[in-house]
């Protein structure tokens, strides 16, 4: 690279992985707050400008792009997510990421399945470099997917960097959640950058560019809409709660394979999470989408929950089939990640 080049950067993100590592941000350490994507660009360009040799100055990101499942409209009014989810695309829209969306696919047990996308990251991301001739291309993922696009981007003379985060922590049901980077992708990337250890270590506690990486508290609330729900980090319960009432509802998200999942009440009020031991005379995996259940309001460690959970009896359940316990309406149109749950079920 000449003295006076412009090294262009193009940054891609996937969506669901982004998603996950800045909610275990929020919730589950002692930052207690979002990811910023201006703090994730600014640290972008000096860990280039330090890598490539030259004045950050002359680092530009010329391009970034989000890919991410989308629940459909009716989904997201189910869910009280239409607001939020404009709010989110505004925070993009001033970080000036181009938004790719697709919907996500419906699973037979109510739960939802991210399709595709990750194929699309490639393709766009190799397309574009082909056409803009980046200089440096920085992927923010853990996917050894994506091995033969940096394989197919190096080819092209583009050298590519990745933000990568590990981290475990338990969940409320005592789960052990992990999330790691690929061994194979770490070592075929030019430039490798573990984020944890970084943002954690001591020496840069106070380092402006690690605490840019994070949003103010003012911002933060106006980007994460269930900061209203929240005081010091813990739920607050919604002021027309009342315990112990008998309620009905509708399954709204439902992950069997976890043992979980959350009921619209009928009164239009917040989401109630429910867990599978509150089950009564029915398993978790008899429940599907879209079932009339019965249950009492209760207090959890973190918000409200459903007990005492019954299935009320439908005569007019035809629609489902006995096979896949969907039927034929369900399509490729709603829903969000595995890493989602939290977000669309108001966790």
């Amino acid at each position: 690279m000449r003295e006076k080049d412009i090294c262009r950067i193009a940054v891609f993100y996937d969506g669901a992985y982004f998603f996950k590592v800045s909610s275990y941000y929020v919730y589950q350490h002692e930052r207690r707050a979002r990811l910023s994507f201006r703090g994730v660009h600014d640290f972008i360009v000096s860990e280039v400008a330090q890598r490539e040799g030259i004045s950050p100055s002359r680092c530009q990101i010329v391009d970034a792009a989000y890919f991410q499942g989308r629940l459909t409209a009716q989904q997201a009014a189910e869910q009280d997510r239409l607001f939020s989810d404009r709010v989110f695309e505004d925070a993009l829209t001033r970080a000036d990421i181009a938004l790719f969306q697709q919907h996500l696919a419906l699973r037979p047990d109510g739960s939802f399945e991210e399709k595709r996308i990750d194929v699309w990251l490639a393709l766009e991301a190799y397309e574009m470099t082909s056409l803009k001739n980046y200089d440096v291309c920085v992927l923010i993922t853990g996917d050894g997917d994506f091995v033969p696009l940096v394989r197919k981007l190096n080819t092209l003379g583009a050298r590519v960097m990745l933000l990568g985060w590990e981290f475990e922590y338990e969940r409320e049901d005592g789960r052990m959640m992990r999330t790691q980077v690929s061994t194979g992708l770490i070592d075929r990337v030019n430039y490798p950058v573990l984020m944890k250890p970084l943002i954690d270590d001591r020496a840069r506690r106070h380092d402006s560019l690690i605490d840019g990486l994070f949003l103010q508290q003012s911002t933060q609330n106006e980007w994460d809409w269930r900061a209203q729900h929240r005081e010091n980090g813990q739920r607050t319960l919604p002021a027309d709660f009342v315990e112990g009432v008998e309620c009905e509802g509708t399954i709204v998200n439902l992950i069997a394979g976890k043992g979980y999942g959350f009921i619209k009440p009928v009164s239009g009020s917040d989401n109630y999470f429910f867990h599978a031991s509150d089950l009564i005379d029915i398993s978790i995996d008899g429940l599907h989408y879209d079932n009339k259940v019965s249950f009492v309001t209760a207090r959890g460690e973190k918000g409200i929950v459903a007990k005492n959970v019954r299935l009320i009896a439908d005569h007019d359940d035809d629609d489902y089939d006995d096979d896949d316990g969907c039927d034929d309406s369900c399509d490729d149109g709603c829903g969000d990640m595995e890493e989602h749950d939290a977000m669309s079920a108001h966790v």
